[in-house]
């Protein structure tokens, strides 16, 4: 039977257990899910002072988002699709600061023909500054490092 759960229950699922922790922690806060594509479902709360939801630098949403897959996978453990979770439109913003500091230090690498590293990331993260330097030509990127300090080098083209 869990093979026919439907993506929408699986949303569903999500959105009851971030409105479910919302209210234990008194937030106010609206919840709506959103089927991106295929394989995604968004679960994003809307609402005033959630800031310590996300924590700094998006750690804490980082754990709630896998709290909420874990949630989600228990109730239908033969198929999940990927869960995002998404906290007073932290995601859109992150990308957007994250590709104008990618932006910068491409043209700082430009400049001086130096590669540089960048501080470790999350996979998300490091695919934002690979989508963003692909885009600037005569620059590459690769990642180095293991688990927690793999980090993004961006480098003139060779």
């Amino acid at each position: 039977m869990a093979d026919e759960m439907t993506r929408e229950e699986q949303a569903t699922a999500a959105r009851e257990f971030l409105e479910g922790l919302l209210e234990a922690y008194g937030y106010e806060a609206s919840v709506a899910t959103t089927l991106l594509d295929e394989d995604v479902i968004e679960v994003a709360a809307e609402g005033n002072e959630l800031g310590l939801l996300v924590g700094p630098r998006g750690s804490t949403l980082a754990a709630l988002q896998d709290v909420a897959r874990t949630v989600v996978q228990h109730r239908f453990p033969s198929r999940t699709d990927r869960i995002v979770v998404d906290v007073a439109g932290y995601r859109q913003r992150r990308v957007a600061a994250l590709r104008r500091f990618t932006q910068q230090i491409a043209e700082e690498v430009l400049e001086s023909g130096t590669e540089r590293a960048l501080e470790p990331m999350s996979p998300a993260d490091r695919k934002v500054v690979h989508d963003t330097v692909t885009e600037i030509e005569g620059l590459s990127t690769r990642s180095e490092g293991e688990d927690s300090a793999r980090h993004v080098v961006i480098a003139p083209a060779s």
